[in-house]
């Protein structure tokens, strides 16, 4: 996935005149993350009970970080568990906050931003500001795997 995806993640660089570029291979992105101390591996899966949520937050672990993640939904709304949706909080400059309510069938996959995505204006191209958790369950069990492609500090 990180070889289709990472000359997206260097476009939006490109886009929003940022400074950096990720290289095309993940064992190269792994190197450059254990070059800045940042050695444990990302990729977790999560389990959620009833009540159980994850407030609005960005997978953010140091200073190298991969612009894109995905979660693949391994448990099926309405069936597995109620309640439990994906949800984005977009953050627009000088604008109101949006926020975005997702509910992926069983072995759906979201790709969705760590930390902002390009957008266009008028005057160019600006960040947009994205986080993301999970709302309440209200019953069942979900589970998802989270692949964050860079490294954790140690």
């Amino acid at each position: 996935m990180y070889l289709h995806i990472a000359p997206i993640a260097n476009n939006w660089m490109k886009m929003l005149q940022i400074e950096k570029h990720f290289p095309g291979s993940f064992a190269d992105l792994q190197t450059l993350c254990h070059n800045n101390d940042q050695t444990r591996p990302t990729v977790l899966i999560l389990k959620y009970g009833k009540g159980g949520h994850n407030t609005l937050h960005q997978d953010l672990y140091g200073d190298i970080y991969f612009p894109m993640q995905l979660v693949l939904f391994l448990n099926e709304p309405g069936l597995d568990y109620t309640g439990g949706e994906f949800v984005l909080l977009q953050q627009t400059p000088r604008a109101q906050s949006k926020v975005i309510v997702l509910q992926p069938k069983k072995g759906d996959m979201l790709l969705f931003t760590t930390r902002f995505r390009p957008a266009k204006g008028s005057k160019g191209f600006y960040r947009v500001n994205i986080k993301h958790g999970v709302s309440e369950l209200h019953r069942g069990e979900r589970h998802t795997l989270g692949i964050i492609f860079h490294d954790a500090l140690s």
